[in-house]
């Protein structure tokens, strides 16, 4: 079985290029959401507690099947801890058997990011070059980087209620120097998206919310919106979603129902699915002035394509040892065998 931790994800990456990595990303995400219709979907399994949420994420299109445990857990950064971790798990649907193993907490920030940048080609206006960035934690690197490379912005605009987590991101940014990407830190909310085209909210707040109110919001904008991922937690005023110039875009509709912005709506508020936008049967903007959001909450296949993307970049780059999870035996019903012999166990390809 093969294995991907942290270290092997960082070498994919370097070896590929952030830039190259999240394009493929980006064009395996396509691919699955432009085959829906494929997969077997359901909602997130979610515990919940007073602190915070783990989830099991599973999707399968028939041939391959995948889950991911994650946690989001905002009062960790109190303690050291990250708000966000996770591995995942693929499997092959024929045997059953797992053929990866993998981290996800690196790698979900990345297929967020990569998600994101998919929606925005096909609901912001094309000539969408400032974005605001509130909410500058750990998913915000990411944010600021799939934009600048894939998705044609030029000015960021940073605000984060915690101005340490500001200055870390735009540390982080200069010792990147993104080529012809212009960084301004601003004040408050208001302030980071006068000017934008597109404004993407990541906070981590659980609870419910109002970082955009309706007067933040101008005809041909774009909201990224990714923080409000549970029940209770949002980001965005109500009264947003129910302006007559507003299109919702979803990931997948009966888990947006649950943990999306679209909470706080009427179960009968239209949306439109993420995978009708791609394939071109729904159009998400059919002017330059109306308003476009993406209610993204993260859904299954989003990981499933990350972990085969992982596991294809992986082989491609030599797999190195995997992990002893699964025994092979010369006999499969003499599983004894395993404790009375471990000679005759190996793990499993």
């Amino acid at each position: 079985m093969d294995y991907i931790g942290t270290a092997r994800i960082r070498e994919l990456v370097a070896r590929t290029g952030e830039k190259e990595f999240l394009q493929g990303l980006v064009t395996e995400l396509e691919k699955d959401f432009l085959r829906w219709h494929e997969f077997d979907k359901s909602p997130r399994y979610a515990c919940y507690s007073r602190v915070g949420v783990i989830e099991l994420m599973p999707a399968s299109d028939g041939e391959q099947f995948s889950f991911k445990y994650v946690n989001g857990h905002p009062g960790n950064t109190n303690k050291g801890l990250l708000t966000v971790a996770a591995f995942g798990v693929l499997a092959d649907v024929a045997s059953g058997y797992p053929v990866l193993l993998s981290e996800l907490t690196v790698a979900t920030a990345l297929r967020t990011a990569a998600t994101s940048v998919l929606a925005a080609r096909v609901c912001a206006r094309a000539d969408s070059r400032c974005m605001a960035l509130i909410g500058n934690g750990a998913q915000s690197e990411f944010q600021a980087i799939a934009f600048h490379a894939l998705g044609g912005i030029r000015e960021l605009r940073l605000f984060d209620t915690d101005p340490r987590a500001t200055n870390k991101l735009e540390a982080n940014l200069a010792a990147l120097a993104l080529p012809g990407l212009r960084v301004i830190r601003c004040a408050n909310a208001a302030e980071a998206v006068r000017g934008a085209d597109i404004v993407t909210t990541a906070t981590a707040d659980k609870r419910k919310a109002i970082i955009l109110t309706p007067e933040m919001v101008v005809p041909g904008m774009h909201l990224n919106a990714l923080g409000g991922d549970c029940p209770g937690k949002t980001e965005l005023d109500v009264r947003i979603l129910l302006r007559d110039d507003v299109r919702v875009i979803v990931e997948y509709e009966p888990q947006s129902r649950i943990e999306g912005e679209i909470q706080q709506v009427p179960q009968d508020f239209k949306v439109t699915e993420l995978s009708d936008v791609l394939s071109r049967r729904v159009r998400a903007r059919t002017t330059d002035t109306e308003v476009t959001v993406f209610d993204s909450v993260g859904f299954a296949l989003e990981d499933f394509s990350a972990l085969r993307y992982l596991h294809r970049l992986h082989r491609r780059y030599g797999a190195s040892d995997g992990i002893d999870l699964i025994p092979t035996l010369q006999d499969p019903k003499d599983l004894h065998a395993v404790l009375r012999n471990p000679q005759t166990s190996r793990s499993a390809a």
